[in-house]
């Protein structure tokens, strides 16, 4: 994929070399090469995007779980009463 992509890259530029100025030479080579070739490694990278979202989160110990945010109060010392 990537020696396509550099080979289009490099016939694009000779395109855009030859255009009679400098705006016109710009423009070939951000329609004809810059845009089609984001296009295509934005579909062709959503494999890839897909599978990195869906990582399995690490797990936590079974200790340091809490069961709800009381747990975390103090309740101020003293006999528990």
């Amino acid at each position: 994929m990537w020696i396509v992509a550099i080979a289009w890259i490099y016939v694009v530029v000779l395109m855009a070399a030859t255009e009679p100025t400098v705006v016109a030479g710009i423009m070939t080579f951000a329609f004809y090469c810059a845009l089609p070739l984001s296009i295509l490694f934005y579909i062709t990278g959503a494999k890839r995007r897909r599978q990195r979202g869906q990582k399995p989160q690490p797990r936590r110990q079974v200790g340091t779980r809490r069961e709800s945010p009381a747990d975390d109060m103090d309740d101020g010392g003293g006999d528990g009463d």
